[in-house]
Order: C-alpha cells, then structure tokens, then sequence
C-alpha cells in the first residue's frame, strides 16, 4: 500500500534524435495527425523538418508533405520555422532530399520560402528541375 512518501517514477528524458526518430516512424505509420498535434504543441520541432527529409523511407518524406499541408491550414504563421532546415537540404547530395525540400518550401509558398528555390533551376538532377520549374510556375522545359 503506498504512502504519501511513496515517490512517482520519473520519465526519462527523451533526446532530440530519438524524438526526431519516433516523428518520422509515426509518419512512415501515416500518422500525420498526431505529429501535427506535436508541431504546433512544440514549435521547435519545425527546425528538424530538413533532417526528416533525408530519411530514406519514401512514407516518412510523402508524411512529412502531407504534415506540412495541413500545419499550413492550421498554424501558417509557424511554418517559416521550418525555412532554414529545408534551404540547408538544397545543397545535399543526394537527389531526391534537394526535392523534397523544394517541395515542402513550395508548400509554405511564402516569399522567403521561394527565394531559394531558383538556385536549382540548374540543378543536375532533371527531377528537382522539374520540381521548381513546377512550384515556381515555369512552363516545362523543352
């Protein structure tokens, strides 16, 4: 029976890489709607967007754009917290993270999110070509 000096068990701490490991399983799970309720709980979170990106489960990256719509609905004025971690992701080396950052800072679609994506209008992948040349409203090359 416990006493009032029986001490609860404290929770352990959770660092950020195993956080930012549990978001992008729940978005490989297509639970989109719980790590929208975290995004706007937490703001920081935003800055981990770009390294979501980079996990090489197609699911996480479709869930992180699919997050992203609706955190645009719900919370616009948060989204430019993401900005910085997505323009980082411009520059990786492989294809298809420079695309899905394209992507999701198209999804913000503020001016400050664009600014960078003209860079990659000569990018060496015709992918992420055709992804900017599309956010940016360009008529397809040919």
């Amino acid at each position: 029976m416990p006493t009032e000096s029986h001490q609860l068990k404290t929770i352990p701490e959770v660092s950020d890489t195993e956080l930012v490991q549990v978001i992008a399983d729940f978005l490989a799970l297509g639970h989109a709607d719980n790590i929208v309720a975290m995004f706007r709980q937490e703001p920081r979170y935003f800055t981990w967007t770009g390294q979501l990106l980079t996990d090489e489960r197609f699911a996480v990256r479709l869930g992180v754009s699919v997050l992203f719509e609706q955190l645009a609905a719900l919370c616009p004025d948060l989204l430019p917290l993401a900005i910085p971690g997505l323009e980082d992701q411009l520059r990786h080396p492989v294809d298809w993270v420079r695309g899905e950052a394209a992507s999701v800072l198209g999804i913000i679609g503020t001016e400050r999110a664009l600014a960078p994506l003209p860079q990659l209008l000569n990018d060496r992948s015709p992918q992420v070509v055709e992804i900017v040349r599309d956010i940016l409203g360009l008529p397809a090359d040919g």
